[in-house]
């Protein structure tokens, strides 16, 4: 039995809510159960020196926690005077895995920077980033539509992540803090809408797994992340 009861193949309750932030062009509260996670996109006309002139954009992405995000108080990065390595790797996932699914030339020669910015954790806040990116990602540029400011589909695709895990010997899908910690293997994956693989972390935390035990992995990935695009489709709709 899972600690929250769910099922193996169940995900947490998942919301996506939309337009949560004034000023940003495009934002999503996502909520992967007691995993909350506030993003923004922010339309810029600036790149970075290496790509001017090149007659394409950027989407990057920036990720941080609150302080209180955790059950105990976590230093903020700032006053440490530089990010952790944790830190650093999630948004580099977060952004490689959002410029994957833009036609870059067709935004033209803009950078989108998202903010990833934990309010709570409880497992997952990754996955629950990059689904709820998306989200904010498609506001934004649907914003820059209204406008004129493209005519191109500049989206290619939708892009949400899950995590997986086994779990007193089960193959179990989108890992709470009590499991993740608790886990004999954790993996994320990172897939499109029409099920193409853009990134896949595995991680044996107490014995090797198996290859069948990771396809288990894999089979219900796709199915959680087939859940999630039909929330962000809803959401965006």
């Amino acid at each position: 039995m899972r600690p929250s009861r769910r099922a193996p193949d169940e995900l947490r309750p998942v919301t996506l809510e939309r337009g949560v932030v004034k000023y940003a062009e495009g934002s999503c509260l996502v909520k992967f159960g007691d995993t909350h996670v506030l993003v923004t996109a922010t339309l810029e006309d600036r790149l970075p020196p290496w790509l001017k002139g090149q007659g394409r954009g950027w989407v990057t992405a920036e990720y941080g926690m609150l302080p209180r995000a955790t059950s105990e108080r976590t230093r903020r990065e700032a006053s440490a005077g530089k990010q952790s390595g944790r830190t650093v790797e999630i948004q580099r996932l977060i952004g490689r895995s959002l410029r994957t699914i833009v036609d870059l030339e067709a935004l033209g020669e803009r950078q989108i920077t998202v903010d990833c910015d934990v309010l709570q954790a409880d497992g997952g806040t990754r996955t629950a980033s990059i689904t709820g990116a998306w989200v904010a990602l498609a506001d934004c540029i649907n914003w820059m539509k209204a406008r004129n400011m493209i005519k191109a589909n500049v989206l290619r695709d939708n892009v949400a992540a899950i995590s997986c895990g086994i779990y007193n010997g089960t193959p179990v899908l989108d890992l709470d803090y009590a499991e993740d910690s608790e886990a004999q293997t954790d993996a994320n994956f990172v897939m499109t809408g029409d099920g193409r693989i853009i990134e896949v972390q595995g991680t044996a935390e107490r014995e090797p797994f198996t290859e069948a035990e990771f396809l288990a992995l894999m089979a219900l990935a796709r199915k959680g992340v087939a859940r999630l695009v039909d929330l962000q489709k809803l959401a965006v709709a």
